[in-house]
C-alpha cells in the first residue's frame, strides 16, 4: 500500500495507508461507533460530502456483496446506488474477506467508485478529537499528491445533490404513499412497499400537494435542512389538512421547520447503532440506529406540537408528533438497516392511519 496521511483542520496528523482510490479528498469529518454494516453506511445518501471514520477496530473482513435486488427493483443489500461518503478512515482493514455473500474486497470497491480510504489510523483517538472538538474539516492525502481545499458540506445543498429526478412508484398495494425523496434509504422504501403501500417516491422540491395521496413520508437526507426552503413550503400547506404525515430524520428537522420551529447543529452529530430515546411522558426506552448532524430545537416548538421521543445521552430531541392531527416524525431510523429494529413499529402506525 501506498503511505497516505490524514490531517485535521485542528493541525492533528496522522500516518497511514491508502487502500482506496489513488487521490485526495476533504471533507467534514463525522465518525460512527457502529460495529458492522460498512456496506450501508456508505451507501447512506446522509454521508455526503463527509469523511466517515469508524471507530471499530477491524473494518473490511466480510467484504462487499453483491447488488441483489428485490421485487420491487430495491437494492436488498445497498441503501442507494452509490458511495455517498467522500472518504474512509479506519483503523485495521482486512483485505482477506470472508463471507458466503461477498463478491470484491472493501478496497476494490472503493476503487471503483473513487472514493480515497486510509487505514492504520487510531481511529479511537480521532473520535475523542471530534468529540471534544467538534466536526472538522479533514483530509486524506495519498504520498506524492497534494491537500487539497477544504470543503464544507454546509456551503450547499446536500439534499439536491442525492435527490431523484424523477417520480418512481414502487409497489402497487391499495393506499398511495408519497414519499419525498431528500436522500431516502432503500430499507425505507422496502418497509413502506412491503406493508401494502403504493409508495410514490418524488424529488425534494416537487410539489406534492398536487397529487392523489394517502399519506406522506418525508424521508432522511445529508446536510443543513434550512436549504430545502421548497419541502417546507409545500409541507405547510400540506399541514392544513388531516392526512397522515410521517418523517425519518431529515424528515423530523424538515416537519419542525414547516411547524414553525428552529434547527440547529449538534457539536459531532449522532452516528451509531446504539443510540437510547425514551418515548416521552413514559419510561418506554429503545435503542436506535442514527446518522444526522443536525436536530429540532424542541423550545421553538408551537402549542399545537410536542415532543414524541427523547435522547438518553444529551437530552436533544428524537422525534415531534402534533397534538391531535397524524402528523408524527423521529430522528431516529425506525427501519435501521445496518442496526437494531425495535422502532419499526413506527411504520406499522403509520400504515394504520391511511
Amino acid at each position: 500500500m501506498k503511505k497516505a496521511r490524514f490531517i485535521l483542520s485542528d493541525g492533528h496528523v496522522f500516518d497511514g495507508w491508502s487502500f482506496g482510490y489513488d487521490g485526495p479528498v476533504s471533507g467534514e469529518t463525522v465518525f460512527s461507533t457502529a460495529m458492522v454494516g460498512y456496506p450501508e453506511s456508505l451507501t447512506d445518501p446522509s454521508y455526503e460530502g463527509q469523511i466517515l471514520c469508524v471507530s471499530y477496530p477491524l473494518v473490511g473482513n466480510y467484504g462487499v456483496p453483491s447488488d441483489r435486488k428485490d421485487q420491487w427493483g430495491i437494492s436488498t443489500l445497498f441503501e442507494s446506488e452509490r458511495i455517498h461518503a467522500r472518504g474512509l478512515v479506519i483503523s485495521g482493514y482486512s483485505d482477506k474477506f470472508s463471507h458466503y455473500d461477498a463478491v470484491k474486497s472493501l478496497g476494490d470497491w472503493l476503487k471503483e467508485e473513487m472514493i480515497p480510504a486510509i487505514c492504520g489510523i487510531d481511529t479511537r483517538e480521532v473520535t475523542k478529537l471530534l468529540r471534544q472538538n467538534g466536526s472538522m474539516t479533514g483530509f486524506i492525502v495519498p504520498e506524492g499528491c497534494d491537500i487539497p481545499e477544504p470543503y464544507d458540506p454546509d456551503t450547499e445543498n446536500q439534499v439536491a445533490k442525492v435527490s431523484c429526478r424523477e417520480v418512481l412508484t414502487y409497489g402497487d398495494g391499495p393506499k398511495k404513499v408519497v414519499l419525498v425523496d431528500c436522500g431516502v434509504k432503500h430499507q425505507i422504501l422496502r418497509c413502506l412497499a412491503a406493508r401494502g403501500a403504493t409508495v410514490l417516491r418524488v424529488p425534494w422540491d416537487y410539489d406534492f400537494n398536487a397529487l392523489d395521496w394517502d399519506g406522506l413520508f418525508i424521508s432522511n437526507g445529508p446536510g443543513n435542512p434550512v436549504y430545502c426552503r421548497e419541502t417546507v413550503d409545500h409541507l405547510k400547506v400540506a399541514l392544513q389538512g388531516n392526512k397522515p404525515v410521517f418523517g425519518i430524520c431529515m424528515g423530523n428537522q424538515l416537519l419542525g421547520l414547516a411547524a414553525g420551529a428552529k434547527t440547529y447543529k449538534l457539536k459531532y452529530g449522532h452516528r451509531s447503532h446504539n443510540q437510547p430515546v425514551r418515548l416521552c411522558g413514559t419510561d418506554q426506552c429503545f435503542i436506535t440506529s442514527q446518522n444526522h448532524g443536525f436536530a429540532v430545537d424542541e423550545k421553538t416548538l408551537g402549542t399545537d406540537w410536542e415532543p414524541y421521543f427523547i435522547n438518553l445521552n444529551d437530552g436533544t430531541n428524537e422525534g415531534i408528533r402534533h397534538r391531535c392531527k397524524p402528523f408524527f416524525s423521529t430522528q431516529f431510523h425506525p427501519e435501521a438497516s445496518s442496526g437494531p429494529v425495535d422502532t419499526e413499529f413506527l411504520f406499522d402506525q403509520f400504515i394504520s392511519m391511511l
